[in-house]
């Protein structure tokens, strides 16, 4: 099982190089898109307005490192809980969706009265970060050991990365694509071609360039951060990407 595996803490990671001169809180206005299935409306203010303090939810699906993910959130400003409990979800204005591990057997947890109360809250105005697996399952499908349904809250489908590469793809590796005369909230103060810690075999694929706000390179080229109004997703470990990670999370908050 892969239940709360130990992980050193994020300084112990250290990347090529530092990205990111500031940790001052960000101001701009949010990314423009539409949901799929829900009213999202892009707020003034950084990525998700609610401020610092405000309880930021951790889901807990049985899948991942989240007392890594916790600390990483306090650092940035967060008051976190991580919960498991339907109720708790659906009034959390911040929720944030860790994973490690194969698509299925986190897609499996988040059914029935956890998913409704996940859609409940995004319907009423709250903000999603998906880490990870906890990323992909934000879109249409995954296709680890059989095709499984996603959330369907971004558009595009997750699949292996090609067998020309090493697999899993472990470590630093550069971010792209990204603006660089209006970056997106979510990446302000964070250079086209930081490094970012990944650890992941699967990638979302299909994913249309407006939802795409940065891409990595393995094999082939993925969105390794997409998102729009009040959802959005990593692929790489900012609770393992140093200084880059923090700034990440802090723009989120």
């Amino acid at each position: 099982p892969l239940r709360h595996v130990a992980l050193p803490p994020a300084e112990a990671f250290s990347p090529p190089q530092p990205t990111g001169d500031s940790l001052t809180p960000m101001r701009g206005q949010a990314g423009e898109g539409e949901s799929r299935d829900l009213a999202l409306t892009p707020s003034p203010g950084r990525v998700s307005p609610v401020g610092w303090g405000v309880r930021s939810s951790v889901l807990d699906l049985g899948v991942g490192n989240l007392g890594n993910i916790a600390r990483a959130l306090e650092r940035a400003g967060a008051a976190v809980e991580i919960t498991s409990d339907p109720d708790r979800l659906a009034s959390a204005r911040v929720i944030v969706l860790p994973g490690v591990g194969a698509f299925r057997p986190p897609r499996e947890a988040l059914r029935g009265a956890l998913e409704d109360s996940l859609r409940q809250a995004l319907a009423a105005g709250a903000w999603l970060l998906g880490i990870c697996v906890g990323y992909q399952l934000l879109f249409d499908s995954g296709d680890e050991f059989g095709e499984v349904d996603g959330l369907g809250l971004l558009p595009g489908h997750v699949r292996r990365l090609p067998e020309n590469v090493v697999l899993p793809h472990i470590g630093w590796n550069r971010l792209h694509g990204m603006s660089t005369q209006t970056p997106h909230p979510l990446l302000r103060s964070i250079d086209d071609g930081a490094y970012a810690y990944f650890v992941h075999s699967f990638a979302p694929d299909e994913v249309p360039a407006r939802w795409a706000l940065a891409s990595c390179t393995h094999g082939r080229s993925f969105a390794a951060v997409a998102g729009s109004g009040r959802i959005y997703g990593t692929q790489f470990h900012p609770e393992r990407s140093g200084r880059m990670g923090q700034r990440f999370l802090r723009n989120f908050l």
